[in-house]
């Protein structure tokens, strides 16, 4: 069954992943490697071929369903599955912190929101609101919807 140590165990290996895909911006081919297993190891791509995912930065395809947009979003690059892309994880970021507002947890699926902040190098934060809904396959979680959105600016 999920529960809550599960979900925040889930969402410190998805930001430790996160600070991984900056680290490697400067060797292509191993960030483009790493990003890969990270989306599987991370994502429902292995049981399903379409995930919702809205990632923050995302104005002319907003929604990425597809493993090569979400692929794209993450690392961009000069063949990126969506032209917009700059690459959302090479940053680089230093540190991921998730404040869970809620959690609705079944036995098999959880969603939770809240705010994740992103720490760049230079100490600066990126607040985001975010709503992640996690599928139980076996022992591990897999996040099969991904929204995120920058907070409201009046």
């Amino acid at each position: 069954m999920i529960n809550k140590n599960l979900i925040e165990k889930s969402q410190m290996e998805w930001g430790n992943g996160i600070i991984e895909i900056g680290k490697l911006k400067q060797n292509r081919l191993k960030c483009e490697e790493y990003t890969k297993s990270f989306l599987y190891r991370m994502y429902d791509f292995n049981n399903s071929k379409e995930i919702l995912f809205k990632p923050t930065k995302a104005k002319i395809i907003q929604f990425r369903s597809s493993f090569e947009k979400a692929l794209s979003y993450f690392i961009g690059g000069e063949n990126a599955a969506c032209s917009e892309d700059k690459g959302f994880a090479l940053e680089p970021w230093s540190k991921v912190k998730f404040e869970n507002s809620g959690f609705i947890i079944e036995d098999s699926r959880a969603i939770v929101m809240g705010n994740y902040f992103f720490t760049k190098e230079d100490g600066s934060l990126v607040k985001v609101e975010y709503t992640f809904s996690y599928v139980l396959r076996g022992s591990k979680l897999f996040i099969d919807v991904h929204h995120s959105s920058l907070p409201f600016s009046d």
